[in-house]
């Protein structure tokens, strides 16, 4: 393999150029795979389309025949296990045992086998579960409902890619926080509503860009500061007296404020990426990192490139390397592994180790040296969920991967799948508007079916209305304790949605009114408050005197002076976008 110089490729499927460069040939090598022939966001889709977080359903166990949630739609053609059954021992994966047939394309034969080993309703570490039964890629959480993506919860709802918080509800990435409303991006704080980017703070509202601050509201880009209202500062008194004023438990207060802090937070500089106590990295939403880049929201990795949502720490040595951590290493186009996975290549739900060494696999635990197979545990040299010996094992690898070399799989686009791509779209359990992918990169039915990919209509279930949203009580003060019987028209898309009692009593605990909207209405008014995982090259908004547009004045004199920043960088700030992006330089002179 060339290590030496880069080469510029043409994706398979979006048919734009793209980069390998001398350090990802150098990578591919060290883990015995060919360079990729699909460009690294075709390849973050490709892996998210066989990833569901939140699209559940009901339907019966295979096994015991109970009604189950789970993220299996009933009208699929695989035998599904309800959590209790599918970790316990009534079963074995190796009754599925398939011999390989080298007359045949591997993606192929290991379809079938998709079609007859059970699977798991909901992607948890079940038996670390406690009264948290509406949860997916989850676990060690405590009266929890409908978090996903998240670990070490307690008495928390409606969260996304969280770990370590208490008693917090409608967020996305919340760690390490106790009481929280409506956050993103919040960090070692306690009580913190309707903010982002918050770190190592205390009762913070409708605030941006908040380091070791408490008793904030409407504010932007402030470290150390105790008593501000946007941006102003008050005594301890003024302070209380003014936010008692604000009236906070009327869902039209809350609509103002939003809009009046979102409009001021506009007219102060945005870093250009969301991060800290980085070393020679790039991407955004990146913590404690070390040589990781073009990466998203990845916490204490190490030489990484082309990875997303690895949240906890410690990882690396990862290429294309989606979702968990936790002492994950030498992993390459995976979704969903960690928990001391490690030599793990283009498979997906790999964890529980020691794990390594396992290629082309679906929810295989506690297992070494496995290629091909499907709910395997505590295994050894398995393919296709057959057992082998070691040398056998190994003699049969390598002709696999010769005939994957030599006779590729071809979908109906023309797209070729050997050895090294991660599985083809055909084999994803999912259909596309059911997957992580559609979430993070949406298409309607017709783009989605001219890419190839399959599309799910959405059941029309009729539930008898009982109230709409917007007869809702203003204030949270007038919602009784019948609300968690009635069934609400969201105000948005109309869909049916119920208020849970425990998301009743924490809203009457922060004093902030009742929800107008369905969870998946909020949830996706939080994935577009996200910076998006693509990266523009843009140059510093500084203009020396202020912003380029003219509206923010600089506070503070900056290494170019008078005259325009020359830095340039990768954010992931489109250009069109209206906030002031500024490099690290010119921001970190400006924050108060």
């Amino acid at each position: 393999m060339n290590n030496t110089v880069s080469e510029t490729k043409i994706c398979q499927n979006c048919k734009n150029p793209f980069t390998i460069e001398s350090e990802d040939f150098a990578f591919y090598e060290k883990i015995k795979v060919p360079p990729p022939t699909f460009c690294p966001e075709c390849r973050l889709i490709r892996r998210m389309m066989f990833r569901n977080e939140w699209t559940l359903y009901k339907r019966k166990c295979d096994l015991c025949g109970k009604e189950m949630i789970t993220m299996h739609s009933p009208d699929k053609p695989r035998k599904v296990y309800c959590n209790p059954c599918w970790w316990s021992d009534k079963w074995d994966a190796s009754d599925y045992a398939a011999d390989y047939d080298p007359n045949r394309n591997f993606f192929e034969q290991f379809g079938e086998l998709q079609k007859k080993v059970p699977f798991m309703a909901l992607i948890c570490d079940y038996s670390t579960l406690i009264n948290s039964d509406y949860v997916n890629h989850a676990g060690n959480s405590k009266n929890s409902y409908f978090v996903f993506n998240a670990d070490f919860m307690e008495n928390s709802c409606y969260l996304t890619q969280t770990n370590n918080a208490k008693e917090c509800m409608e967020g996305y990435s919340i760690f390490f926080t106790e009481f929280s409303y409506e956050g993103i991006n919040i960090n070692k704080s306690y009580g913190v509503y309707y903010s982002e980017d918050i770190e190592s703070s205390q009762n913070i509202y409708f605030s941006k860009n908040l380091s070791g601050c408490g008793d904030c509201f409407g504010c932007i880009n402030l470290r150390n500061k105790h008593y501000y209202i946007f941006n102003e500062p008050y005594s301890r008194e003024e302070y209380k007296k003014k936010l008692a004023e604000f009236n906070l438990g009327s869902s039209a207060t809350v609509r103002e404020m939003k809009e009046k802090a979102r409009a001021f937070w506009l007219k102060s500089p945005h870093k250009f990426y969301h991060g800290a106590h980085n070393v020679n990295s790039s991407g955004d939403y990146l913590y404690y990192c070390k040589n990781v880049t073009e990466s998203y929201l990845v916490n204490g990795g190490e030489d990484m490139k082309f990875c997303q949502w690895i949240n906890m720490k410690p990882v690396k040595d990862a290429y294309d390397y989606t979702e968990w951590g936790m002492g994950g290493e030498r992993i390459y186009e995976c979704v969903t592994a960690g928990q001391g996975a490690s030599d793990i290549r283009m498979s997906h739900a790999i964890w529980m180790g020691p794990t390594t060494d396992i290629e082309y696999c679906l929810y295989v635990l506690a297992s070494n040296h496995m290629f091909g197979s499907i709910g395997m545990r505590k295994k050894e040299h398995c393919i296709l969920n057959k057992q082998y010996t070691k040398e056998e094992y190994g003699a049969l690898r390598e002709k696999i991967i010769s005939d994957m070399q030599a006779y590729p799989y071809m979908d109906a686009r023309g797209r070729k799948f050997s050895y090294g791509e991660f599985f083809p779209y055909d084999l994803s359990l999912y259909d596309y508007n059911e997957s992580s992918a559609h979430e993070y990169f949406p298409f309607d039915r017709d783009g989605a079916e001219a890419q190839g990919w399959r599309w799910k209509e959405k059941e029309n279930i009729l539930y008898q209305i009982t109230k709409k949203a917007d007869d809702l009580p203003d204030h949270i003060n007038g919602v009784p304790d019948a609300i968690v019987k009635e069934t609400i028209a969201c105000a948005s898309c109309g869909r049916a949605y119920r208020i849970i009692q425990q998301e009743l009593d924490l809203l009457r605990r922060f004093g902030l009114p009742a929800p107008r909207l369905c969870f998946e209405c909020r949830h996706r008014a939080r994935l577009v408050r996200l910076n998006p995982m693509r990266f523009y090259p843009r140059q510093c908004q500084c203009a020396g005197q202020g912003s380029t547009n003219g509206v923010y004045p600089n506070a503070a004199e900056h290494f170019h002076g008078a005259s325009a920043c020359p830095n340039e960088f990768e954010t992931s700030y489109a250009p069109e976008r209206p906030e002031i992006v500024y490099c690290e330089s010119c921001y970190q002179a400006e924050v108060a």
